[in-house]
C-alpha cells in the first residue's frame, strides 16, 4: 500500500522523462536491489534528507548525461542503474554517508 508521500512522488513523475518503467500500471523491478533503491530514495526524501524535487532534478540530469554519451538504442541502458547513481549523488551531497544512523 502506498503512502500519501509515495502517491505525491509518483504523481509528480507521471508522463515526465524520469518516470520509472511500468507494466499494466504497476512499477517494474527486474531485481530486488531495484525495488530497494527506489524505496530508499522515497524514504530518505520523506525523512527530509533531501527534497523529492531535488532528487528528481538529479535523476533527470543523470539521465541526460547518459543520453549525451550513448545512443538511445544502446542496450546498456538501465533505468535503475541511473536511479542508483542519482541516489548516491544525493546521499553524498546531503552528508548522510558520514552520519552514524538514520531515524527509523
Amino acid at each position: 500500500m502506498q503512502t500519501s508521500f509515495e502517491h505525491f512522488a509518483m504523481g509528480a513523475m507521471l508522463g515526465q522523462s524520469d518516470m520509472p518503467p511500468k507494466d499494466n500500471g504497476s512499477l517494474c523491478f527486474g531485481a530486488p536491489w531495484q525495488r530497494q533503491a527506489f524505496g530508499m530514495a522515497l524514504a530518505l526524501s520523506k525523512q527530509g534528507v533531501f527534497e523529492w524535487d531535488e532528487f528528481r532534478s538529479e535523476l533527470i540530469s543523470t539521465i541526460a548525461a547518459w543520453e549525451a554519451t550513448h545512443d538511445t538504442s544502446d542496450p546498456s541502458w538501465d533505468y535503475y542503474e541511473i536511479w542508483l547513481t542519482a541516489l548516491e549523488t544525493m546521499v553524498k551531497r546531503s552528508g548522510l554517508d558520514g552520519r552514524a544512523t538514520l531515524a527509523p
